[in-house]
């Protein structure tokens, strides 16, 4: 029975070959099958890199992912050894690969990471954010109308945020950011990474957008916006909370459901806030001192 190969996962330099590493380097010249989401870009890379390729070269993009994993999956069944690669980082991260490497986990065919650049981890470096828990968003939705509504729902992620975007939404984005987190939430925005022209700007969500609108920024981009700041509202005064609790109350919802939702908007355990209504009812019974 012939031994099944490896799929290996490589990252390549998000913009100066120099980054490579000499493993991806030895990789090209022996991989059997290199899959590369642009073959122009990886051709470029080995001319830069000064590889010559012993295996065959193959395309792996969007619209030929589905159609390539059959064909991929037999190379590795029949021993061969499969480089994929993106244009530039990590590929699966916002670029093809997450299918070809489901199908070779399911086939029980190795997969090994060819460790390397990754934009979000370089963006989150160098934005001068909190970098301890962060998250990754990829791409946020294209139309405006779903864009803001995912930011909405984003506006209270405590954790820094990466997002990557496109040059020509990325004025746009950075409005509709500042519109949902507010103008004054730090951010950077991280253009042409490791490139002859990289910059990087940081500030207020309010004086990126207006920067972005202005100077419609090219490139490559990624953004990195702080996590929402904790609540400034974290009043634990009995009367307050009692007080907060008795107005949910008379929309009509239970006390019990009227405590949850002051816990949760105030940040605080549940058994404060019942303490705090007990502590109220008790003072109204004793009546005035």
């Amino acid at each position: 029975m012939t031994p099944l190969g490896q799929l290996l996962i490589a990252a390549t330099p998000l913009g100066n070959p120099s980054d490579a590493s000499a493993r991806l380097v030895e990789l090209l010249q022996t991989a059997d099958v290199v899959a590369a989401e642009d073959t122009r870009r990886l051709r470029r890379l080995a001319r830069d890199l000064g590889v010559v390729h012993a295996g065959r070269v193959v395309s792996y993009y969007d619209a030929t992912e589905a159609a390539r994993v059959p064909e991929l999956i037999a190379a590795l069944e029949a021993g061969e050894t499969v480089l994929l690669v993106s244009d530039a980082g990590t590929p699966g991260v916002s670029d093809p690969g997450y299918r070809l490497v489901r199908a070779a986990v399911d086939a029980g065919i190795p997969v090994r990471p060819v460790p390397g650049p990754s934009a979000a981890t370089a963006a989150l470096a160098v934005s001068g954010l909190a970098v301890d828990r962060w998250c990754f968003e990829g791409f946020l939705p294209r139309r405006p109308g779903e864009r803001r509504r995912r930011i909405a729902e984003l506006a209270g992620e405590p954790r820094t945020l990466v997002v990557f975007e496109a040059p020509h939404r990325v004025a746009r984005t950075l409005t509709d950011l500042a519109a949902g987190f507010g103008d004054a939430r730090p951010a950077a925005v991280c253009r042409e990474l490791t490139k002859t022209h990289e910059e990087i700007r940081r500030g207020p969500l309010g004086e990126l957008a207006a920067w972005a609108g202005a100077a419609a920024p090219r490139g490559e981009i990624t953004l990195v916006i702080a996590g929402a700041p904790e609540a400034a509202d974290t009043a634990t005064d009995p009367e307050t909370l009692a007080g907060d609790v008795a107005g949910i109350e008379a929309s009509g919802v239970t006390r019990r459901e009227a405590i949850t939702e002051v816990a949760a908007g105030r940040r605080l355990p549940r058994r404060v806030v019942y303490a705090a209504v007990v502590a109220a009812r008790e003072k109204r019974i004793a009546g005035p001192s």
